[in-house]
């Protein structure tokens, strides 16, 4: 009985690991009692069944788990959950004379401090001064640095 519970604690605690390594991000309760089954085991292998078998649990359960390891990622059974998207969306370069100081336009969204804002029937990215400018409110570009429109509200 006492080697069936030893090697439950083994494969238990290597399957928390794994999903700890592969699902859940950062260090959680499955990662904690993974390695806490796993010490269990060899702890309980030590106990007793003496340090010659106490040495063979460790040199196997470190086998097994590196095997495991191998086995979940060459499976591809990770290739089915990760996200593969991909960003092929572009954004509109400023260009020489789109837009200059002293233009007028109107906020798209709130800018804070980064925004949209619609000048000349263009839909362009802007930043304030610092403050928070609501949306819909009129707004005047003041300087352009590096093709970075800044704008300060219309009082």
């Amino acid at each position: 009985m006492t080697i069936f519970i030893i090697i439950l604690l083994l494969i238990v605690g290597v399957v928390l690991i794994l999903l700890e390594f592969f699902v859940l991000p950062g260090i959680t309760v499955a990662g904690i009692a993974g390695v806490v089954m796993m010490l269990g085991g060899i702890y309980l292998s030590y106990q007793n069944f003496g340090s010659s078998i106490g040495h063979l649990t460790v040199f196997g359960s470190v086998v097994f788990s590196l095997l495991a390891l191998w086995l979940a990622l060459k499976s591809g059974t990770w290739d089915r959950i990760m996200l593969k998207t991909e960003i092929d969306s572009k954004v509109e370069k400023l260009e020489e004379n789109m837009v200059s100081i002293g233009d007028e336009g109107i906020c798209l969204s709130r800018l804070a401090p980064m925004g949209q804002v619609r000048i000349k029937n263009h839909i362009i990215e802007a930043k304030s001064t610092g403050v928070y400018i609501d949306e819909k409110t009129p707004v005047e570009v003041i300087k352009i640095v590096d093709k970075v429109i800044v704008v300060k509200p219309l009082k």
